[in-house]
């Protein structure tokens, strides 16, 4: 890859987006990292390689995540970009493997709906999912199981969702020191990436690496 006449190895690119994907770091953190390997790369260049690649990331992860659990648990999160609270979506199941994930700029029955579809697509129908009192879930899955056909029992067990909870704060926590996203779509994209190497950390990969980084560098092909 040629970036401002720098031609840097594709073991580069991935050592810098892992990094950022990886550990509780700011872009200007790994360019300070890169520079102690003697790798002279700006915090800009790698916020793009993280952009441009990510969604590739999350294309191979799809395809190489072992099967999840039908006993789901939904919740949604809040995400600040461009000084405006975002959604994220996200679903774990009974034993705390990441089932799915979705930001959204709203909060209300079609984005809820909208990722339902995602995670069902990706993964399979669930027999039940457990969600707190949000309406917005709750019509979600009845439009769902009436348009499909299908039957998934709705559940609100309030301490059932305390593993969604915890992930939240996993990931949240992954993104504080950042100085902020500046774009729906970078935030999109950089949670994505971020969400990929938790399920590395989870060991949902199949066919994964001897590390995480090798497992990491595995879907990046």
């Amino acid at each position: 890859m040629n970036t401002k006449g720098h031609c840097y190895p594709k073991s580069i690119i991935l050592q810098a987006v892992y990094f950022k994907l990886r550990f509780t770091l700011s872009y200007r953190d790994v360019e300070e990292i890169m520079k102690m390997r003697a790798v002279h790369v700006d915090h800009a260049t790698i916020q793009r390689w993280v952009f441009k690649f990510t969604p590739f990331i999350e294309s191979e992860m799809k395809k190489r995540k072992g099967k999840v659990d039908t006993s789901w648990r939904l919740d949604e999160t809040y995400i600040k970009v461009k000084g405006i609270w975002c959604y994220l979506y996200r679903a774990v199941d009974k034993l705390g493997n990441t089932v799915d994930f979705l930001l959204t700029r709203r909060r209300q029955r079609m984005s809820a709906q909208s990722f339902l579809i995602k995670a069902i697509s990706n993964n399979c129908i669930p027999r039940v999912i457990n969600i707190d009192k949000s309406g917005s879930n709750t019509a979600a899955i009845k439009v769902y199981n009436k348009r499909s056909f299908s039957k998934v029992k709705i559940r609100q067990c309030k301490y059932l969702n305390n593993i969604v909870e915890q992930d939240h704060r996993f990931i949240k926590w992954r993104i504080q020191n950042g100085l902020g996203f500046k774009s729906f779509e970078s935030a999109r994209r950089t949670l994505s990436g971020i969400e990929v190497v938790h399920m590395l950390r989870k060991n949902q990969m199949i066919g994964h690496g001897t590390t995480m980084f090798k497992s990491f560098c595995k879907l990046a092909g």
